[in-house]
């Protein structure tokens, strides 16, 4: 499907610009895919969406796969509404699935502070996977404030609060198909 994001940017006029194009967002999203689907061919990997922002991602991340593979979910804290990260990591909803040696690729719509998905990744070695990895759409490395090794990264941004693609601002934006930055 294709968008026409300035269609979307006259409908909201509280957005500043567009940072990532919905066209450069489908490709990335299919490069990833396709770069899973030839890292895990001989696996059943496990994908543990991060509640709500990775929605939009994890949905068309996996329909660019062609591997068997299983979904999970888990809603995390740390804006409670604001801007910026709170820094304390609160587990909403766990997971259902066993993770038990088994490989794990958490996918998050964004790491910044890098807190909460270190947090999350100690958390879930305590069930002894195979292996944990990351996917992202975004890397805000300018607002890292614990390092952490990501697997598969969509884009690299600036650090700007950004919506779009699954990420809101109090619960809106996140139909929008591009990534795009508030006006101030």
């Amino acid at each position: 499907m294709t968008y026409d994001d300035q269609e979307y940017l006259q409908r909201y006029p509280d957005i500043d610009r567009v940072l990532v194009p919905s066209a450069d967002v489908q490709r990335r999203v299919c490069e990833i895919g396709n770069e899973i689907s030839r890292v895990y061919r001989d696996s059943r990997p496990i994908f543990v969406c991060i509640l709500k922002g990775a929605y939009t991602f994890l949905a068309d991340l996996t329909r660019c796969m062609s591997i068997d593979h299983e979904i999970d979910f888990m809603a995390v804290s740390s804006y409670g509404g604001g801007r910026q990260s709170s820094g304390v990591v609160r587990i909403v909803k766990d997971l259902r699935a066993n993770i038990t040696d088994r490989d794990v690729i958490l996918v998050e719509d964004i790491i910044d502070s890098g807190l909460t998905i270190s947090h999350l990744m100690e958390m879930l070695g305590t069930r002894n996977p195979r292996s944990i990895r990351v996917a992202t759409l975004l890397d805000k490395i300018p607002a890292r404030k614990k390092d952490v090794s990501l697997h598969y990264r969509g884009f690299e941004i600036p650090d700007e609060f950004v919506v779009g693609y699954g990420l809101d601002y109090n619960e809106k934006y996140r139909n929008l198909p591009f990534i795009g930055i508030l006006k101030p």
